[in-house]
């Protein structure tokens, strides 16, 4: 669904992606790396936030990068962020409804954008008032209206960047129970980035690593976990990260 070739990001003399080749199947795919390995870089590549030195960038067939951003997410690309990026003074369901494909503030509440943004909030278990600023909400709550967001109306591909930052087990396992469900409710392609190697067992079929910019693993999540390169590139051991 997602066919990433020969992809290349430099910062003046800094390559934070080197080459990058991979293919994104349908259904939940983990990226994961050290601090600094270039995850993040690559989901602003493909939000448009970043423009690649080289390479391609095709998403079901259509050219991403010939895409401004705004199109990009009007076509389905929706993602989270590490920071959280939730609007305190807004109310939950206009946060929700902010990714949904519609010009202007508010216009959610059309027709049955409504209808979405509800059932976005109740997919992802908040069962608080929609129009309660987001202000009055706990850090777990906040985290989840990022993920309504990115699933109101009809996403194309989901990008999670660290959705269980900072969030106790218990959240962390309802968040998963959440991203591992996404792909059958929405149709869409999740790449999930996070450090939780529990939560990326437990969500993806497949991961991909980058080391340095570099893609030194890819292929089913287990396998990958137990590649020598990887526990390598994270401890610097051949210890296993499950």
């Amino acid at each position: 669904m997602l066919e990433v070739t020969d992809l290349t990001v430099r910062f003046g003399g800094v390559t934070s992606l080197d080459g990058m080749s991979l293919t994104f199947e349908q259904g939940t795919c983990g990226l994961i790396g050290p601090n600094g390995a270039g995850k993040t870089t690559f989901f602003n590549v493909l939000s448009g936030f970043i423009r690649p030195s080289a390479g391609s960038v095709r998403a079901s067939g259509h050219d991403l990068l010939s895409m401004v951003h705004y199109r990009r997410a009007r076509w389905g690309i929706r993602r989270t962020f590490q920071t959280e990026q939730a609007i305190e003074d807004l109310s939950v369901s206009d946060n929700v409804g902010l990714g949904m494909p519609r010009a202007g503030f508010g216009a959610w509440r059309q027709g049955a954008g409504r209808g979405d943004v509800l059932d976005a909030m109740a997919f992802t278990g908040l069962d608080c008032d929609p129009d309660a600023p987001v202000r009055t909400l706990g850090a777990a709550q906040r985290r989840l209206v990022e993920v309504a967001r990115a699933i109101a109306g009809q996403p194309k591909i989901v990008l999670l960047d660290e959705p269980a930052a900072g969030l106790p087990d218990e959240e962390t396992a309802h968040l998963g129970d959440v991203i591992r469900q996404i792909p059958a409710r929405t149709g869409a392609l999740v790449i999930l980035v996070d450090h939780d190697m529990s939560l990326v067992s437990a969500c993806c079929e497949t991961t991909a690593v980058l080391d340095f910019g570099k893609l030194i693993a890819s292929g089913p999540t287990a396998a990958v976990l137990r590649d020598e390169r990887v526990t390598r590139a994270y401890l610097g051991t051949s210890e296993v990260l499950l």
